[in-house]
């Protein structure tokens, strides 16, 4: 039987975050320009471990940056407002999975992953902005 992302034993899901990140924060609507990401560490389906990572500044065209940055820090997955194509792409390369992110603070995206109801964002949901 094949187990969900939230069934694995150990799975890192990034989002992104306003200062000072953690699951009171507010979710940032850009993950490219977001002031940091609250890394949140799964164990069964359970989230056990929160660390905040600092976000570099954003530059046009720079969204593979944080890309980098989420593959280097083990990430599994991120929970976006929005994408546009490149960085997608992007995170697909380094096998870091891409969902639809909900509600307001960053406490209601972990209990939604948790729950499993967080969709994977495809092609046809991306920014034309980016």
């Amino acid at each position: 039987m094949l187990m969900t992302k939230t069934e694995q034993k150990q799975f890192r899901l990034a989002i992104p975050s306003m200062v000072p990140g953690g699951p009171e924060a507010a979710r940032s609507g850009h993950f490219g320009r977001c002031e940091c990401f609250t890394l949140v560490d799964f164990c069964a389906g359970k989230p056990v471990k929160i660390e905040i990572l600092g976000n570099p500044p954003h530059v046009d065209g720079g969204c593979l940056v944080p890309v980098n940055l989420l593959a280097a820090n083990k990430v599994n997955a991120i929970a976006v407002d929005g994408i546009g194509m490149r960085p997608l792409l992007g995170f697909r390369s380094v096998g870091i999975e891409v969902y639809a992110g909900t509600g307001a603070k960053v406490g209601a995206v972990i209990e939604a992953y948790a729950k499993g109801e967080l969709a994977v964002l495809g092609e046809d949901a991306v920014c034309g902005a980016h």
